[in-house]
């Protein structure tokens, strides 16, 4: 992987951003009007990924980096966490749920993957 030179270059913080851009259309959806805590926690929950990632990029350093890519992978959870629950009170169909699950799971791996390759860069930078 080579240097970056700003976040918006991420496949995964764009891919976050795709992420929002499906949920926000999931919230607009009759069910969720109501449902205002918890549309607005999936909401803040998906936006946390991308906001993350943005926040740890820019601090710079990569003790700081790898700390927000793990709050952003936090925020994949949670995210998954309330896909369950949306699908178990029956808010979102099989093929939505699939869709959305797949989408936040590559996020998260790909999250972990970026962990591993800054943690292995920041051991190399100490030797």
């Amino acid at each position: 992987m080579h240097q970056k030179k700003s976040f918006e270059d991420l496949k995964v913080y764009n891919d976050a951003i795709d992420l929002i851009v499906q949920i926000y259309a999931l919230l607009q959806e009759p069910q969720f009007k109501k449902e205002f805590g918890l549309s607005d926690q999936l909401r803040r929950a998906a936006l946390s990924i991308s906001n993350n990632i943005a926040e740890g990029f820019e601090r710079e350093t990569d003790k700081e980096l790898i700390r927000y890519l793990y709050f952003s992978k936090g925020s994949a959870g949670e995210v998954r966490n309330i896909l369950n629950v949306i699908k178990a009170i029956d808010f979102i169909n099989e093929d939505e749920y699939q869709g959305l699950r797949d989408k936040v799971m590559d996020i998260s791996k790909q999250l972990s993957n970026f962990i591993k390759y800054v943690v292995k860069r920041d051991l190399e930078k100490g030797k």
